[in-house]
């Protein structure tokens, strides 16, 4: 992916989001990436552009709004939130990612689908349900949906692919499976992913991304 098909989007805040608009004549809406933790949002961009069918899709990769340096680099990284001031943390963020898709191009009948990484995952699925606009669709992957999602019965899930590595040890085959039964006690339209690595989006994560995106 070339720095020339890659552009950064002003927002209300000081966070840093990039957008790769769709090559395909018809574009087939909006894929709007969350990292992990101690990433940035060109490694998002990275991911979301190896999917399979990504040049239909507008990428918007989004980054943490909060910064740091990694070890003792220079390379700037960010995360989504810590357990301190939890609740302002999300509507802060949930105000970013509406204030960074308000600038990228698209209207009110673009399907949007979120997809996050690790600690991204909560964030894509916050976003998916908790937005001003109803979301298309939700991967997440090597990550957990959040809790109190799950607790709500008002919440609507969009359909929803989940992944992780058979060898993660973060996102352990009890958080997987406990989200998954939840999601079908729902009835929510569910694609779900035990891959053969560990904590990472690899190939495998990629082509089902792209079947799941493909099936909408």
């Amino acid at each position: 992916m070339s720095n020339e098909e890659l552009h950064l989007i002003a927002t209300p805040t000081h966070g840093r989001v990039i957008v790769r608009r769709a090559r395909a004549a018809a574009s087939r809406g909006l894929l709007v990436g969350f990292h992990g933790y101690m990433e940035t949002a060109e490694l998002q961009m990275e991911r979301l552009g190896g999917i399979p069918g990504a040049s239909t899709w507008t990428l918007v990769s989004v980054q943490g709004l909060h910064c740091f340096y990694r070890g003792r680099t220079q390379q700037v990284v960010a995360s989504w939130m810590t357990r301190q001031d939890r609740e302002a943390a999300i509507a802060d963020n949930l105000e970013y990612v509406a204030s960074a898709l308000d600038a990228a191009p698209h209207d009110d009948e673009t399907p949007i689908v979120y997809a996050g990484f690790s600690q991204g995952v909560a964030m894509a699925f916050r976003a998916a349900v908790r937005g001003r606009r109803a979301a298309a669709g939700v991967i997440g992957v090597g990550g957990d949906i959040p809790p109190e999602l799950l607790a709500d019965s008002s919440v609507t899930f969009p359909p929803v692919l989940l992944a992780r590595g058979e060898r993660d040890a973060w996102l352990t085959p009890d958080r997987f499976d406990a989200d998954t039964a939840a999601l079908r006690s729902r009835n929510v339209p569910l694609a779900s992913l035990v891959f053969d690595g560990a904590h990472e989006w690899n190939a495998a994560v990629s082509a089902a991304a792209g079947e799941f995106l493909a099936g909408l």
